[in-house]
């Protein structure tokens, strides 16, 4: 069996914020509620998105859901490309293939607009399997999310998630699979070790060492 490290998208893979800022910022002029702070954009990278419009910005169910189809039409309109690579992590999945892993996206976005990015940006082969939320929201939570791609990848062994928010930790940790904390993404300091994060590390390039140590 080959060992399986799955890997969250936004924030770990792609510095995708610029497009979900910009998708959020437009769903909350559509609705009218007043402009979203920074510190409520960075809260809304990494949790589901129906979660991050009624925790975060605090709308109710029916406004959640504008805010959502706001959100989308906008994201899909050329958004959700602006999510550059961060540098290293070409090199980090070349190398994890290279060592004979499984490689596994499990993201808490719509597993259609992962693929879609995933391509856009070069990374599509890099991965044996893409695992996200459906668009009507039943699979959005990382722990749900999780369990797709552990049943995904049945061959899989000693599997590792490598995130970037608590949502990330808390959801593998809920399978019994450690985390490795992405400390390049936009968690709040101290965030990851808070949630339990077996190690968290500050570049791509020291994921390799971190997967050896937790699997030895």
């Amino acid at each position: 069996m080959r060992p399986l490290t799955l890997l969250d998208l936004d924030g770990t893979l792609v510095d995708s914020a610029p497009g979900i800022h910009a998708s959020i910022r437009f769903a909350a002029a559509e609705l009218g509620v007043p402009a979203p702070t920074p510190e409520q954009l960075t809260a809304m990278v990494g949790p589901p998105l129906q979660d991050g419009f009624a925790t975060v910005l605090g709308l109710g169910p029916v406004d959640v859901d504008r805010a959502v189809a706001a959100y989308r039409a906008h994201y899909t309109a050329g958004a959700m490309f602006d999510a550059p690579v961060y540098p290293g992590v070409a090199e980090l999945l070349a190398r994890l293939r290279a060592d004979g892993q499984l490689l596994a996206v499990a993201t808490s976005k719509p597993v259609e607009f992962a693929r879609r990015v995933l391509e856009h940006v070069g990374l599509a082969d890099a991965v044996d399997g893409v695992h996200g939320a459906s668009m009507d929201g039943r699979v959005r939570h990382k722990q749900q999310v999780v369990a797709l791609a552990l049943a995904g990848h049945p061959d899989g062994d000693r599997p590792v998630l490598v995130g970037d928010r608590a949502q990330d930790v808390v959801g593998a940790r809920v399978h019994g699979v450690p985390c490795v904390g992405a400390g390049w993404g936009p968690a709040r300091p101290g965030e990851l070790v808070q949630a339990g994060a077996a190690v968290v590390v500050t570049t791509p390039a020291e994921v390799p060492a971190a997967l050896v140590a937790l699997r030895d």
